[in-house]
């Protein structure tokens, strides 16, 4: 079928319920993909060409129907992207070569696993990838990079040239729990143990805790989540990625998927998480503390978004990135995927080798943690 090929710099090009249809005729319901979250990102000014993300995306259109698209990116650094390949772009850098800018295709400052290869059918998907292969081939452009998508498109991604990589993330799978206790009960008898005492801990501090729907969160309530996710940043010295604009525009456009969880004492505000849901997954992403009260973290940004999964049957909570410690609190390892293509060849054939050794690196690893599950084993 012939495709009119589009490189589009920005979302209202397209426009929300265009966009927004694509992602329901394929029944992608990750709001990370929506309309809103994406503009949110780019009219803010966290993902803009100013920023180092500039928006390429690739779409396909029969007339005015929008069939297939990519959010892609041309990208003059490898800041908020949570796959890295700094050592890559320094080996370009003592070779006299240039690594950036390159391509890339993820959601922003966001380690979240959805589609990458938005398409109404086979046929689309099978023709976004071509004009991706041409697009990367056709420019002057270093390398490619999808950043976790679903293993089948990474799949895909590999029989049109691209290099796999693995990663490992932590998720909590709700398997029916009634409440928080009988989540608990499902734990080895040291994991319980530890986690009552964390529990028992911010409760003795006298820490209540207020969960604020994205409808319901004020102008005060952002301010303050700001601060705290601005001082969690500045703790490891860092810069942080997204201003208060984005947040407050996100609010506005997309409230049915967000929540904020404020800790206080005697009234007084002392931590905040901020977390997106949808009917099936939570996904925990920012938190932080004007006040260092031990175990504070865990109660914030884990066991009070557990309790909201058990409560509304919620069957996943993705912690984000990175965490091995996330084990003791009931999460398990899962992989991720991401594939990539260089443009030079002797760069191409030594990153294979590379992942090669890597992967096995991360088969062994995620072997060594399955064996070390927080749950009860029983017998039979």
């Amino acid at each position: 079928m012939n495709y009119r090929t589009r490189i589009v710099s920005s979302l209202d090009e397209i426009g929300q319920a265009t966009w927004d249809g694509l992602l329901g005729a394929q029944q992608e319901r990750n709001p990370f993909l929506s309309f809103a979250f994406l503009h949110a990102l780019h009219a803010s000014g966290c993902a803009s060409p100013d920023s180092g993300w500039q928006p390429q995306y690739l779409t396909l259109w029969q007339g005015q129907s929008l069939e297939a698209a990519l959010p892609l990116y041309v990208k003059s650094h490898s800041y908020g992207e949570y796959v890295f390949d700094w050592a890559w772009a320094d080996a370009y850098r003592r070779n006299g070569l240039d690594y950036y800018p390159k391509l890339l295709s993820s959601i922003p400052f966001t380690p979240v696993a959805g589609a990458r290869l938005l398409a109404r059918s086979t046929n689309a998907s099978d023709a976004l990838v071509d004009a991706l292969c041409a697009l990367q081939e056709g420019n002057r452009l270093s390398s490619t990079h999808i950043l976790f998508p679903p293993e089948a498109q990474a799949r895909k991604l590999r029989e049109a040239g691209f290099m796999l990589r693995t990663g490992i993330q932590f998720h909590w799978i709700n398997q029916g729990f009634r409440d928080f206790e009988d989540f608990l009960s499902s734990l080895d008898r040291k994991k319980r143990k530890n986690i009552r005492a964390e529990r028992r801990k911010v409760q003795e501090a006298g820490v209540s805790f207020r969960h604020i729907p994205g409808d319901a969160a004020s102008e005060a309530d952002w301010r303050f989540f700001k601060r705290c996710y601005d001082r969690t940043y500045a703790a490891h010295y860092s810069t942080p990625y997204l201003n208060l604009d984005f947040f407050q525009r996100l609010g506005r456009t997309m409230p049915q998927h967000l929540r904020l969880i404020v800790a206080e004492r005697k009234g007084k505000s002392l931590a905040s998480s901020f977390v997106v849901h949808d009917d099936s997954t939570l996904y925990g992403r920012y938190w932080g503390a004007i006040e260092d009260i031990p175990c504070l973290h865990f109660e914030t940004a884990y066991y009070q978004p557990l309790e909201f999964c058990i409560e509304r049957q919620i069957g996943c909570f993705e912690g984000g990135a990175q965490g091995e410690h996330k084990m003791a609190r009931g999460f398990l390892p899962h992989r991720t995927w991401s594939a990539h293509w260089l443009a030079h060849p002797a760069f191409a054939d030594a990153v294979e080798r590379f992942l090669q050794q890597e992967r096995g690196g991360i088969d062994a690893y995620l072997d060594e943690l399955n064996d070390h599950h927080p749950y009860r084993v029983t017998a039979g």
